[in-house]
């Protein structure tokens, strides 16, 4: 069974931790890919990540993909060896400058604020725009890593931003001062690894919330807050902090297996 592409609005569709296919302007993208089963461990050089659930959704069920949106090649919970098996099924990969040196097979290397047009079927093209990402506290960034504008020229309504693994920081408010977003893919969890000591590595529910003011009036849709060992807050936390805000009514949680529209 193929998942079905979304004829008009944008759609979501939650694979399992960072990966979703976000079907936009007749294309199909795919965020970090990571299919491996659940119990898989990847010891690291600095620290070791344990996968705790494996995809909703097999990558065969997921049909053509167009582009790959690679945060960064280098953090298993991002890229698994699945996944990275995977890179050479779609017709295009972009992630950074130094992951695509490392993969080679065509990738497409971004610097933040660099653009890259894909062709829609009609022959009119989606501009992915590379966003800066700080994977880590102030010092202690574990990247490098870039998020991902995406934005239609058949639809200028619908503006996409997929963070990647970020915390809250001006480069952040950047990418909310230089476009008109209106669905925010935040990637949260608080994820934290001893190589960064107590501070979390992707943005808490506490980012999310700044993250959202900065965005307003876009769908906030949380993304790799569960799934993986390293995660020190939950859905319920990020409900928490929304709630204490009164911005509850801003996020729009993906189910796994399950297509969301997006705004």
């Amino acid at each position: 069974m193929t998942v079905s592409r979304a004829p008009t609005r944008p759609a979501l569709t939650y694979v399992g931790g960072p990966t979703a296919a976000i079907d936009f302007c007749g294309l199909r993208f795919l965020t970090d890919p990571t299919f491996d089963p659940a119990g898989e461990v990847y010891v690291g050089p600095t620290s070791t990540l344990t996968k705790l659930a494996g995809p909703a959704l097999p990558l065969e069920a997921l049909g053509r993909i167009d582009a790959v949106l690679l945060s960064h090649d280098h953090h298993s919970d991002n890229l698994d060896r699945a996944g990275r098996t995977m890179l050479g099924q779609a017709a295009q990969v972009l992630t950074t400058q130094a992951g695509a040196a490392r993969l080679g097979g065509g990738a497409v290397g971004l610097v933040p604020w660099q653009s890259h047009g894909i062709a829609m079927p009609d022959g009119r093209t989606v501009r992915v725009t590379a966003t800066p990402a700080r994977h880590g506290p102030e010092g202690g960034d574990r990247g490098p890593v870039i998020g991902f504008v995406l934005e239609c020229s058949r639809d200028e309504r619908s503006v996409i931003y997929v963070t990647g693994d970020t915390v809250w920081y001006e480069g952040v408010a950047d990418v909310a001062a230089r476009f008109a977003v209106t669905t925010a893919v935040l990637f949260m969890g608080a994820a934290r690894v001893a190589a960064a000591g107590p501070s979390h590595i992707t943005m808490s529910a506490d980012d999310g919330v700044q993250t959202a003011k900065a965005f307003p009036g876009a769908f906030i849709v949380p993304l790799h807050f569960e799934g993986w060992q390293h995660f020190s807050e939950s859905r319920a936390d990020v409900d928490r902090a929304f709630a204490a805000a009164g911005l509850s009514d801003r996020l729009h949680w993906p189910e796994p297996g399950k297509a969301i529209a997006l705004r």
